[in-house]
């Protein structure tokens, strides 16, 4: 059963010309089996009917301030978005020890990645603001793999848009005609830990299996170049890159106009 924690703030945020976004914010608890989740929602409250839905997965790191930053641009740009929680609640990292530990935990089950998923999933889909029918999911860095493992899965999604994530199977490959989702991968091409033959395998990959997807990779970027606080990891692997942030979310806004005309 889920519980609703309404702990709303209203925020009034600038759009470029006259159009003004009103984007409100709620927490909500909700579970997958027994395990106690937290998600935070975004929309506009000024904007009228139903719009695209849009889930947010979170960097190992787990259901952090980053997380639910990229959920408020995104209702800022009119979508729905949930930024959803693969740990548990209150299961956050700042140690990249301790971030492998709750990922390793996470994801030792396949089972439970696409429980958790769905979960979020419906609890989106619940929602009076969203178009059931139009959602899409979006990740970084370990949520970038979740998703891209939700559209090699055949996860009835319209797109799925991976920032600086693994694009290794850690299942089965795509397959042809399995695949629903339109596929945005952005990707840094300094990121040490996403190499560019790690880029050219998952190009065959899609290629082979039919699958329409755009790969952008964004030169000098380091891994998590859309996180503001990377270069306070402690880890010479992570660095933001305010350019290749920018770009990335503009490439995925460019995408869903496409998949929701």
């Amino acid at each position: 059963m889920m519980k609703t924690t309404v702990a709303a703030v209203l925020v009034t945020l600038a759009l470029s010309g006259p159009a003004r976004a009103e984007v409100k914010t709620q927490e909500l608890d909700y579970k997958q089996g027994d395990t106690a989740l937290q998600g935070f929602v975004a929309w506009d409250a000024a904007a009228k009917g139903k719009h695209p839905g849009v889930l947010v997965v979170h960097e190992w790191w787990g259901h952090n301030k980053h997380a639910r930053e990229q959920a408020r641009r995104l209702a800022q740009a009119g979508y729905v978005a949930l930024a959803l929680d693969m740990y548990g609640k209150g299961k956050l990292a700042t140690h990249p020890k301790d971030a492998q530990a709750f990922m390793t935990e996470a994801t030792k089950d396949p089972k439970t990645v696409a429980a958790r998923f769905a979960a979020a999933l419906e609890l989106l889909k619940s929602r009076p603001e969203v178009d059931a029918g139009h959602v899409a999911a979006i990740g970084y860095c370990f949520g970038g793999a979740v998703v891209l493992g939700m559209a090699r899965g055949g996860a009835d999604l319209d797109a799925v848009v991976a920032f600086h994530a693994p694009l290794a199977p850690n299942g089965p490959p795509a397959e042809r005609g399995k695949v629903k989702a339109r596929i945005l991968v952005n990707s840094g091409g300094a990121d040490k830990m996403v190499p560019s033959e790690q880029i050219a395998a998952f190009k065959q990959e899609m290629k082979a299996a039919g699958v329409k997807a755009e790969v952008n990779v964004y030169a000098k970027a380091k891994h998590s170049f859309t996180n503001p606080d990377a270069d306070k990891a402690g880890m010479d692997a992570l660095g933001y890159s305010a350019e290749a942030d920018k770009k990335s979310f503009e490439a995925m806004l460019a995408l869903f106009k496409q998949v929701w005309k």
